[in-house]
């Protein structure tokens, strides 16, 4: 499924993140205050460029902003990316929003508003591609064989409250951890899905399209 993702901040992940949904067949909008840097998209880059504040909605506008699956904000700054994050998440309704936050603190506290955060120590373009991309488009891992997959998965509104015995079984899958508020946490026979949970799950490559369709679904009526 193609989307359209918008990014702010055209360093290097940025143009990276770019140049990676590109490849893939999605289409991208860049934004970045100083024109100058888009010169790291590369001559064959064809998505849109946009000078200007990322935070500012004329210029969100102008990206494609309304019409956007995902945003991603990785300039330099925290307080502009927070800035940003939020006026994408709250003005413009944008479910996927990933922000690069460098101070820890304040990387915990967003995560609990529902914007991913990713902290400089484990940063990488791959990581934000596979947070902004539609569950099952990009697992974390894939062994060598290609027969088993590691994904994240945030929870739907659907799951909260039901075991994690009872979502394992239904949906074919085994959770490695959860993350919960920030951090990793390992799931027993009692532990039940609560908001705002990410799931790190294991499942075969074959059955993975069945796996996201339940998870889609919701937990079985009984």
């Amino acid at each position: 499924m193609a989307v359209h993702v918008v990014i702010m901040g055209c360093g290097r992940v940025g143009s990276t993140l770019a140049r990676s949904l590109e490849d893939r067949n999605h289409t991208v909008s860049v934004i970045d205050t100083d024109p100058d840097a888009f010169r790291r998209l590369g001559a064959d880059f064809n998505g849109d460029k946009v000078t200007g504040v990322g935070f500012d909605q004329g210029v969100l506008e102008k990206a494609g902003i309304r019409r956007a699956d995902a945003f991603a904000a990785v300039s330099s700054g925290d307080n502009s990316n927070i800035i940003a994050a939020r006026v994408a998440r709250e003005t413009f309704g944008i479910a996927q929003v990933v922000a690069r936050i460098y101070d820890p603190g304040r990387a915990e506290v967003y995560q609990r508003l529902g914007i991913t955060t990713v902290a400089t120590v484990r940063w990488t373009a791959d990581q934000v591609l596979r947070r902004i991309l539609p569950a099952g488009a990009e697992p974390d891992f894939r062994d060598p064989a290609g027969t088993i997959r590691l994904d994240q998965v945030p929870m739907t509104e659907k799951w909260i409250g039901q075991r994690t015995v009872v979502f394992q079984m239904e949906t074919r899958s085994r959770i490695a951890w959860i993350d919960r508020l920030g951090e990793g946490m390992l799931p027993n026979r009692e532990s039940v899905i609560q908001e705002g949970d990410v799931l790190h799950l294991v499942m075969r490559e074959e059955t993975a399209a069945e796996t996201y369709r339940t998870i889609e679904q919701g937990p079985e009526e009984h």
